[in-house]
């Protein structure tokens, strides 16, 4: 019995040394590759000398042991034919957490009185689609789903859009400029220090690509517009 206990432990202490020897190799072979982005943790996989790296944006990428090998792409679990997306379900909790982490006084929100779940927007108020889920702004608020808009003018942080969301969000009454700008009314221009510039960067870094970009509050990502009843449910769904 202690010979088996030993073998155990043995075992276990070799295991650990194995990760510890792994992460020092992928953490070098991201530093020469001069990686863009920090990483946060570095973990087995299921999959024998494969590791799960995960980047401060929410990302996923994998790593061999020795660090000569890194793999962008999604993990899928076969279990009997029914798959399983690892790499989804760990970057939406990742970027879930990183959406969520957004102070809600840099964003424009739209509140019900009684929320049951939040979805946060990255929008363009130039977007056409963006203004038709706006127009149903109402209808999400009395469905119980709290709106919080991050700004991502899709032309990019130089553009004239960009101007006229950081007067939104400069504007004593977000909302209601947010509102007008979205019905193609003009904004009074404001200036002050804004996030537009910054959750531009943020929406990039977690994968947006368009507008309107719906994160529902466990960080799964709603690619487009989507009606107001389909869209609730979702969200309430996936608190």
């Amino acid at each position: 019995m202690r010979l088996k206990h030993l073998t155990a432990g043995l075992l276990a202490l070799c295991a650990t040394q194995a990760w510890a020897d792994a992460q020092q190799s992928i953490r070098q072979s991201l530093d020469q590759l001069n990686f863009p982005l920090a990483v946060t943790t570095i973990s087995e996989t299921p999959v024998e000398g494969l590791y799960q790296i995960q980047l401060e944006n929410g990302r996923v990428i994998y790593g061999s042991g020795d660090g000569k090998y890194l793999v962008q792409g999604a993990l899928i679990a076969v279990n009997d034919g029914q798959p399983r997306n690892l790499t989804a379900e760990v970057e939406a909790k990742a970027i879930g957490e990183v959406i969520n982490g957004i102070p809600t006084k840099d964003l424009v929100v739209f509140a019900p009185a009684q929320p049951k779940t939040h979805i946060t927007v990255f929008t363009d108020v130039d977007c056409g689609y963006c203004r038709k889920l706006h127009e149903e702004i109402g209808e999400l608020n009395e469905l119980g789903i709290e709106v919080r808009y991050a700004a991502f003018p899709r032309a990019g942080t130089d553009s004239k859009t960009a101007e006229v969301m950081r007067s939104v969000w400069c504007a004593e009454d977000r909302q209601a400029a947010m509102t007008r700008a979205k019905q193609g009314k003009s904004v009074t221009r404001v200036t002050c220090e804004n996030p537009v510039t910054g959750q531009y960067e943020l929406g990039a870094q977690v994968g947006v690509q368009g507008t309107p970009a719906i994160f529902l509050a466990n960080g799964t990502l709603v690619p487009g517009y989507k009606p107001a009843q389909a869209l609730a449910q979702e969200a309430i769904a996936n608190q």
